[in-house]
């Protein structure tokens, strides 16, 4: 049920002064009374006067003023005894400077119209939380150690009825049996906050405490979570405080000044998105940032946050020339406001939700983005590894008799993959804007482009880190993702992309059940080199090691259309090594080359080792075995 609105409190303006506050959505916002009417409350300090205009008062200004905090705040509130739930509203804003006039959605709305409209709706986040169960075990599911294998999901354009966009519950049923099928862990929502154009994929959001109504009710979305959850798939939210779209009813030029945005373009406007970036060093924009993160784990159980373009945010010259912005206090490159405010957040979202995940996507070498800030660390859980994903794509990308020369892109990432809790991100920014599908980016004709990615999505689930993979990637879509229409699932009745999607499902399987494969994820005691250097043959074996008494796993990957025969391998104990993932076999649309399930060890030294084993390496293959004591 809701909170009834509780009053503003000297600490309350003490901490949104201080930058602090995370529960601004207590204060600010519409909250309907239960004896009818609703509080409103705004921040625009530099208006000169502020009402609410909606549905209820035929939109005129002069009905339903509000005050000013007697607190210096810049608040303004006031309650208005006939606006009801589902009207429409907004505030008109009357600045000091220049006569300006202007209607603004509420910033922190709850529930705004559906888009192209732009008005905020009152509304109540009222709903009987069925997901108990999940809510007192996430934290394990949430855990480093835990399994993590992430489907990024666009829901406009997962699947459509007729043509036209799903409700989140009808998405709610389908999606999580597809997911549980596939036997992924999470699934990460590209941004659900609202935005106006949709083309945007609501990277460009407006409303960063309301879900977009393309998709029905905040209760419709809170049933979306809820029913993943009880299929005990966890949800993370694609969340954006880097930037803001200039539409007039958002966030910028709110009161007649620049309040949320710098108002120097080499600061406060972002050149590559066209749009305002949030002046991390006004404390009040903080706290409303920091309590929009929060927000979402509060009010709607969501499981973590995955912070967007985070990179963008530490670099005072992204995408910027020389002379384009100006440095910080020390004449460096660094915004030490942005730093201050991630650290922040992360503080807080660990604070009140232990059990929950901040994932950064940062995309060059920052240290310790997922190091506790008391290590002077950013404070997130984990970091997308965004230089794992263009090593591995490149080298994916050539030809298999080219590949020797190109080796080591698919080894460097071993050189720093534990200085941070890396995610191994193939995301939807891999597969637009002229990049084609993952399935389009491999080289040869169809049988060895389904070889290709199927050994690559092998590598890539035995290699340290956590997993994502962008909906479609994993049937083999054809065609370029797009955010009109739908994925093309017709393609899973043909044979080579079932064949993909089985062994995607496979690979889950074998991942949540082989604690080797996520147990030390970001530790180099969970991972070991067979060899490494072996370029002339385009070959890669490791081994991964999990705790507590639990069996190694040997990989092999053969990147070549080759079969290798009587490959000699070391490995670290005698026995029986039994195959868990082949992914040349039939049942996944391979030739069938393999080992016939296993490998026994024989006394013979290889790679350091007093074991070894001489297996059959199949084309365009990775494999996955398990030790087993003879």
């Amino acid at each position: 049920m809701n909170p009834p609105p509780r009053k503003p409190e000297a600490q309350d303006a003490y901490l949104f002064r201080e930058g602090t506050h995370s529960r601004l959505y207590d204060l600010l916002g519409c909250h309907p009374d239960k004896d009818g009417g609703a509080h409103f409350a705004v921040w625009a300090p530099n208006a000169e006067s502020v009402s609410v205009v909606g549905d209820w008062n035929y939109w005129s200004g002069e009905a339903d003023p509000l005050s000013p905090s007697p607190d210096s705040t810049g608040i303004w509130q006031g309650h208005v005894p006939h606006a009801a739930l589902g009207q429409a509203y907004k505030y008109r804003i009357r600045s000091r400077f220049g006569g300006f006039v202007v209607d603004k959605a509420d910033p922190v709305a709850f529930c705004s119209e559906p888009p192209p409209a732009t008005a905020s709706r009152i509304c109540k986040l009222s709903y009987e939380w069925q997901d108990h169960e999940w809510m007192a075990i996430r934290g394990a599911r949430n855990a480093l150690d835990a399994p993590m294998s992430v489907y990024e999901v666009h829901l406009g354009s997962w699947r459509r009825r007729d043509g036209q966009f799903m409700s989140y519950r009808e998405i709610a049923h389908e999606l999580a049996a597809y997911v549980k099928q596939m036997g992924f862990t999470h699934v990460e929502l590209m941004p659900v906050t609202e935005h106006p154009f949709y083309g945007s994929w609501g990277y460009q959001t407006t409303g960063y405490f309301a879900p977009t109504a393309r998709f029905g009710s905040p209760q419709d979305f809170m049933y979306l979570v809820d029913h993943l959850h009880q299929n005990e798939i966890g949800v993370l939210l694609d969340w954006v405080p880097s930037h803001f779209p200039t539409d007039e009813h958002g966030l910028a030029y709110f009161d007649g000044t620049h309040l949320y945005e710098h108002a120097d373009p080499r600061q406060g406007f972002h050149p590559e998105w066209n749009s305002s970036i949030f002046n991390y060093g006004r404390a009040e924009v903080r706290s409303f940032l920091v309590s929009s993160g929060l927000f979402w784990l509060d009010r709607y159980h969501l499981d973590g946050l995955r912070v967007d373009a985070v990179a963008s945010m530490l670099y005072l010259d992204y995408a910027r020339n020389h002379g384009e912005w100006i440095p910080n206090r020390h004449g460096g490159r660094e915004n030490l406001e942005a730093i201050d405010f991630l650290q922040t957040l992360n503080r807080a979202v660990y604070r009140e939700h232990p059990d929950t995940i901040t994932v950064a996507e940062e995309s060059t070498a920052w240290p310790r983005v997922s190091r506790p800030t008391d290590m002077d660390g950013l404070g997130f859980g984990e970091k997308w590894n965004m230089g794992w994903m263009h090593d591995v794509l490149a080298y994916m990308k050539e030809e298999p008799i080219h590949r020797r020369y190109h080796h080591h892109k698919m080894t460097f990432s071993l050189v720093y993959a534990f200085h941070e809790n890396f995610v191994l991100p193939l995301s939807h920014d891999e597969v637009v804007h002229g990049k084609g599908s993952l399935l389009g980016k491999m080289p040869g004709d169809p049988w060895q482009q389904f070889a290709n990615l199927r050994a690559l999505f092998g590598f890539m689930w035995a290699h340290p880190g956590k997993k994502l993979l962008f909906m479609g990637g994993e049937f083999g879509q054809r065609r370029e993702w797009t955010h009109d229409g739908e994925l093309e699932w017709w393609v899973c009745d043909l044979e080579g992309h079932s064949g993909l999607q089985r062994l995607v499902a496979q690979l889950n399987r074998v991942y949540r059940a082989a604690p080797a494969l996520h147990q030390q994820d970001f530790t180099a005691s969970g991972f070991e080199w067979v060899t490494a250097d072996d370029a002339e043959h385009s070959v890669f074996a490791f081994l991964r090691k999990g705790q507590g008494g639990h069996p190694p796993l040997l990989v092999v990957s053969n990147m070549t259309p080759v079969p290798r025969t009587n490959y000699l391998l070391g490995v670290p104990q005698g026995g029986f090594w039994h195959e868990l993932i082949n992914t040349d076999a039939v049942e996944f649309g391979g030739s069938g080359w393999g080992n016939l399930g296993g490998v026994e060890s024989a006394p013979v030294r290889s790679h350091g080792r007093m074991q070894s084993v001489s297996m059959t390496l199949p084309p365009l293959s990775t494999l996955i075995l398990e030790h087993r004591p003879s």
